[in-house]
């Protein structure tokens, strides 16, 4: 019998969560274990976003939608709060404004048009005016959009998170374990992590390249398999983040798989 024929649901996903649209970006809130995600319709030209909670898999929201319909996007998030900005035009990468929202119900708690977030800190926020100059940095409350005091870098220093990204490695480094199928030039995403092996990789058979993810525990055993894109016209980047004892992945850019590894 193959080693590859029983091996499916030995694990199974705490979270699967499909989006009407793409997911754009991903952003975690150690804090409060949330994950947020923007979700874009290019066609429709609208703009979205979705709140998971990571630790008991509830579904905040998955179609949270302000005014500006299109020039919008996550900003960051910290302690519960998502900061959204909106873009200066369609024709640049600038960003202006700021509107805070609950990331565990949606709702608005505050919106302010002068602010431009600069960076996060562990003390929160770090926005200036983006009216004056020459530009001056505040620490800001994400609760309430309330500047504090002026940031102060040896006390606001750069806020971290627990996200860890595979590596990109030849395949031939890997030991201990089979591939199901030769890699797409030779190279696979890659990571270690409790007593699991996490595999990404892509294939190339009859003229379709196709990206994978394989897990495989201690034994060299594949423990769980899924098929993340077909059709695909260049090498995708890493396929998967782990977060804590998450492993975090879209399939087909618009499907949220959480496994609790």
């Amino acid at each position: 019998m193959s080693i590859f024929a029983h091996f499916m649901t030995q694990l199974l996903p705490l979270i699967t969560v499909p989006f009407q649209w793409p997911v754009w970006r991903m952003e975690i809130d150690d804090l409060s274990n949330t994950l947020l995600l923007e979700i874009r319709s290019t066609e429709e030209k609208q703009a979205a976003f979705g709140s998971i909670n990571l630790t008991d898999g509830t579904v905040n929201f998955t179609n949270l939608t302000t005014p500006e319909r299109w020039l919008t996007g996550i900003e960051t998030t910290y302690n519960g709060v998502l900061l959204i900005h909106n873009y200066q035009s369609a024709s640049g990468p600038n960003h202006k404004g700021l509107i805070a929202v609950d990331s565990a119900t949606g709702q608005l708690l505050w919106s302010d048009y002068t602010l431009a977030f600069d960076h996060l800190t562990i003390n929160g926020p770090v926005v200036y005016n983006a009216q004056l100059q020459p530009k001056k940095l505040l620490l800001a409350d994400i609760k309430t959009g309330q500047t504090i005091r002026s940031y102060q870098p040896v006390l606001d220093t750069e806020a971290s998170n627990s996200i860890l990204v595979p590596e990109l490695l030849p395949a031939q480094l890997l030991t201990g374990i089979i591939l199901p199928y030769e890699p797409y030039a030779n190279t696979v995403h890659y990571m270690n992590h409790n007593n699991f092996r996490i595999v990404s990789l892509h294939t190339f058979l009859k003229q379709e390249l196709k990206q994978h993810l394989y897990i495989f525990n201690n034994d060299g055993a594949i423990v769980y398999h899924d098929l993340l894109n077909t059709g695909i016209q260049k090498l995708q980047p890493e396929a998967f983040v782990i977060h804590k004892s998450n492993l975090i992945y879209l399939k087909n850019r618009s499907e949220l798989i959480v496994l609790n590894l």
